[in-house]
């Protein structure tokens, strides 16, 4: 709470004369709090939580250290600007676009996909003999991998960060790679959080698509390379 009792010009008990630096901070303050009591922030389309933990607004491209920063943020000049101008420009694209014929109406798609489980997979560990490289191999076998107009899809992978999941607490010591083949479960592996060499030949990537087994081979860039 902003002393105001032993300012210059002011009487005893009298409360004091507040600035306008201080008065525009306990403003900013009262609408902090008062947001954080009626706003739901994971509803918010423009707030991110990056990989350090901080949270970004992807409206003005700022970088807020908690919550209530965020929040502050959103009532200021800045962002109430960014919020008018992006309405305006959806306003005149809607405009652009053509009205939908009456008697065109679409039905709505519903997703009848089944997901068969996990596939099944086998993980090794080896150490490159010359330099001296780390290296992780990942090998699924996908026996029932879809086609798509007679053509057998190949699996897909990323790299996620600790901070991009929602299972375990974070923990920056590690990362996720991610193997995802239709119509099983997305696998997940946890791997240090360590730079991958990317070269040729150090991360390799086979899909065969007569046994079909998908394998993923990286090597970790070592602290003396």
């Amino acid at each position: 709470m902003t002393d105001r009792q032993n300012r210059v010009g002011s009487k005893f008990g009298g409360g004091g004369v507040a600035s306008a630096q201080n008065s525009e901070r306990d403003r900013k303050e009262r609408l902090r709090e008062l947001a954080l009591e009626h706003v739901d922030l994971s509803k918010d389309p423009y707030l991110m939580r990056n990989h350090l933990g901080t949270y970004e607004c992807k409206l003005c491209l700022t970088l807020h250290t908690n919550e209530g920063n965020y929040l502050a943020h959103t009532q200021g000049k800045k962002h109430q600007a960014g919020l008018a101008r992006r309405a305006a420009m959806e306003k005149k694209l809607a405009q652009q676009l053509p009205a939908p014929l009456a008697t065109t109406r679409a039905k709505p798609q519903t997703s009848t996909r089944v997901r068969i489980g996990r596939p099944g997979y086998e993980i090794s560990k080896s150490r490159d003999p010359d330099t001296k490289q780390r290296c992780l191999s990942f090998q699924l076998h996908c026996p029932e991998a879809e086609e798509v107009n007679g053509i057998l899809m190949q699996p897909r992978h990323r790299f996620m960060s600790a901070y991009e999941q929602r299972v375990e607490p974070p923990d920056k010591r590690y990362q996720y790679l991610l193997i995802a083949c239709e119509p099983y479960e997305t696998v997940a592996f946890k791997i240090p959080n360590e730079p991958i060499d990317r070269r040729e030949g150090r991360f390799v990537t086979n899909w065969d698509s007569e046994s079909k087994t998908f394998t993923l081979t990286l090597f970790f860039i070592e602290p003396t390379m």
